[in-house]
């Protein structure tokens, strides 16, 4: 039997050659694309080292007026609000935005920073947008915190804060956490769902995904929206020009303008169980809670 002819060794050493610089050259492009991953979050994260929290608050609520001031166990829910923002490390500054003199007594009562904005602001992110103009100092991030979650963690706002940081081609970034099945049919609690990298798809009051047997299914991780988000900057400057949308309009939240006029919006997933105080019998509910938590 004859050998294989000189001429088939080079082409197949040529072939071994170009294999082993392919991958080589692949490697190579692998490690570049990774690099450039971390150079790019660490470069965002520079950039977007400044950052304010505003929790905007607002006297006149159509569900519930004068929540702001309402006592959660003896103390304004806007302060709860506020003490425990301030726990956060990754916030520079922190201040109430509202249109309400009430309000802004009650918070520089206890210490807080105010900042008056006007009663023509639509929703909690113009507010914050309207309070970001009246600084002197820039801020790269702006944490909108809700005033009517007087349990909010520290470790969200600043997990928020982060991701937002590490995704540059995010403008805007929230956090949920697991839905309770007796809030699936809630449209005050609003659900969420995400894609396979984190970032937002849709929000709904209703329940999100609604498989066709019209019914909860126990085995599924329907997710639950919290409210506090944050923004880049530079794009909540151009959130007022946005014009609504219409499923904005539809479901009343707006961070569906956002995701409607195409920006990215980074998603993360949080324990946490108390719920925001929405409506008045909230607010016996989470006093129960606070009491069986011995949370003072």
């Amino acid at each position: 039997m004859r050998g294989p002819s000189s001429s088939s060794s080079v082409s197949d050493g040529t072939n071994r050659s170009w294999l082993a610089q392919g991958l080589v050259a692949g490697a190579a492009v692998a490690a570049a694309a990774v690099a450039y991953t971390v150079i790019s979050r660490r470069r965002s994260a520079r950039l977007r080292s400044h950052v304010v929290g505003i929790i905007p608050a607002r006297f006149a609520s159509s569900r519930f007026p004068g929540k702001p001031l309402v006592p959660i166990l003896g103390k304004p829910m806007i302060q709860r609000t506020w003490e425990r923002a301030k726990l956060a490390t990754t916030l520079d500054q922190l201040v109430v935005a509202t249109d309400n003199e009430k309000i802004a007594e009650c918070c520089l009562g206890f210490g807080a920073d105010v900042i008056m904005t006007s009663d023509t602001c639509r929703n909690g992110t113009e507010r914050c947008n309207e309070a970001l103009q009246k600084f002197k100092k820039k801020f790269d991030i702006v944490v909108n915190i809700q005033g009517d979650e007087p349990l909010i963690e520290p470790e969200i706002i600043d997990g928020v804060v982060k991701a937002l940081q590490a995704a540059p081609d995010a403008v805007f970034s929230t956090a949920v956490t697991s839905l309770k099945p007796e809030d699936a049919s809630d449209p005050n609690r609003v659900k969420c769902v995400v894609d396979s990298h984190g970032y937002a798809i849709y929000f709904s009051r209703g329940l999100i995904p609604y498989n066709k047997s019209a019914k909860v299914n126990p085995r599924f991780p329907y997710l639950l929206h919290l409210g506090i988000q944050s923004y880049d900057a530079k794009f909540l400057r151009k959130y007022p020009e946005l014009a609504p949308t219409p499923l904005q309009l539809e479901e009343d939240l707006e961070q569906l303008k956002v995701l409607e006029n195409g920006y990215k919006m980074k998603v993360i997933k949080v324990d946490h169980e108390a719920h925001g105080v929405d409506t008045p019998e909230d607010v016996e509910k989470i006093e129960s809670f606070m009491r069986e938590r011995h949370l003072s």
